[in-house]
C-alpha cells in the first residue's frame, strides 16, 4: 500500500511548488500519469493465476 502511495505522489500528483510531478522534475518521466496508467502497469506485471491443485477433503474425527 505504501508503494502505491509513493507512485501516486511522485508520478500522478501535481505539486504546486514544482508546477509538475517530482518524477517529471527529476527527469524520470516526461508525461503526467493518470490512475489508469498506473493500473495498466500494475496489471502488466501481475503474474497470471495458474491452475488450481486437486481438492483434498478433511478427515472427520
Amino acid at each position: 500500500m505504501v508503494a502505491i502511495y509513493a507512485v501516486w505522489y511522485n508520478f500522478i500528483k501535481m505539486h504546486k511548488t514544482l508546477k509538475m510531478t517530482p518524477a517529471m522534475a527529476a527527469g524520470v518521466s516526461a508525461t503526467l500519469w493518470s490512475m489508469d496508467d498506473l493500473c495498466e502497469k500494475m496489471d502488466a506485471v501481475t503474474p497470471k493465476p495458474g491452475p488450481r491443485g486437486p481438492y483434498k477433503t478433511k478427515a472427520v474425527a
